[in-house]
């Protein structure tokens, strides 16, 4: 058996990628040496790449052995790519620019789930960011979630965006309610980058029971994807001022509760989703957005893969040159009758 080597092969239209977009094993024959076999590479429900073998014959003790390979060489991958650059050269198609370069090191994993929730999300342009920046995290039974939006498309709006992500994971691991989440980072920025701000959407969900809760600083609304339709209005709420600009009024920040029901979908997005002008100055707009999700849904696609061809479909609506950042996140929730492992046990919910 060995290692599989040859040309950088495209997702689309290869059996390596078929494996990468399914995360499942793909066999085919492969003149010379008898089967060629490729194996998803996972963190988790992170996706990684596909390892790919060359051997004579392939029989149940082969597969098992493969997959045990597959899993170690995920964890070798995850563990070394933050203290090696060999991963950056090997996955990297362009030249990183510096706000790009500074946001992503801030960025967590595309995807985290448990076998109730799922939360996944992308953010182009991939080079060249601005002040686009997405967080998920699983804890105690409860998906916490934010995208956020800072103004402008240099690097002062990757520190906004990049001094906002920090602000809001202190403050949550700090134990902050909503309310006291947003105001933390209201203050950080109005403290380090007064003349700056940023617009911002923030959700927990309690896994056990599909009980949410949100608070908007003057972003789009999320979207809730139920039975196959947009549930208009679902989501929608009184406007607020953006984050950095609470200390004007000194209100208290709005938090709303919604109760969502097995298969619910939430989309969270910022405006260069649907802003994206194609060479007739069309928008790429709200309906293809959800159209493109319902659809992709009722063919059983993945939440990641879903969200690849998603972005895969603006870059080429704009001639694949985005003039502003364009970040989405999927969460759907579909409880089970099992237990929950005990990483995820449910808690009561802090409202």
């Amino acid at each position: 058996m060995a290692l599989a080597e040859g040309p950088d092969l495209p997702i689309d239209g290869t059996l390596a990628g078929w494996a990468f977009r399914t995360g499942s094993m793909r066999v085919a024959e492969d003149e010379g040496t008898g089967l060629a076999a490729w194996f998803p590479l996972t963190d988790g429900a992170e996706r990684l790449g596909v390892l790919g073998l060359r051997t004579p014959s392939l029989d149940r003790e082969a597969v098992r052995r493969c997959r045990l390979l597959a899993s170690v060489l995920a964890m070798v991958i995850t563990s070394k790519r933050d203290t090696s650059d060999s991963y950056a050269h090997g996955t990297r198609a362009d030249t990183m620019s510096l706000p790009s370069e500074m946001l992503r090191a801030f960025l967590p994993p595309r995807t985290v789930c448990t076998d109730r929730a799922v939360s996944t999300a992308v953010l182009e342009p991939a080079y060249r960011l601005g002040g686009d920046a997405f967080e998920h995290s699983l804890a105690d039974g409860v998906l916490h979630a934010a995208v956020l939006d800072a103004m402008g498309h240099d690097l002062a709006s990757g520190l906004t965006a990049a001094l906002a992500l920090a602000a809001c994971r202190n403050a949550r691991r700090n134990g902050a309610d909503l309310p006291d989440l947003v105001d933390t980072i209201d203050r950080a920025l109005h403290d380090w980058f007064p003349d700056r701000f940023a617009t911002g959407l923030f959700l927990r969900l309690d896994i056990a029971t599909g009980t949410l809760h949100w608070a908007n600083c003057g972003h789009p609304h999320p979207l809730l994807i139920r039975s196959g339709q947009v549930v208009e209005g679902a989501l929608d709420g009184p406007g607020e001022l953006p984050l950095g600009l609470g200390h004007h009024t000194g209100a208290p920040r709005s938090v709303r509760t919604f109760s969502l029901k097995p298969g619910d979908r939430l989309l969270l997005y910022t405006d260069g989703v649907v802003d994206a002008k194609g060479a007739h100055h069309e928008f790429f707009g709200l309906a293809r957005f959800t159209d493109f999700v319902i659809r992709a849904a009722g063919a059983g696609e993945t939440a990641p893969e879903t969200l690849r061809r998603l972005m895969h479909a603006i870059l080429e609506h704009q001639d694949e040159n985005l003039t502003d950042d364009a970040t989405i996140m999927m969460i759907e929730w579909q409880p089970l009758s099992p237990p929950l492992l005990d990483d995820t046990r449910a808690r009561p919910s802090p409202w």
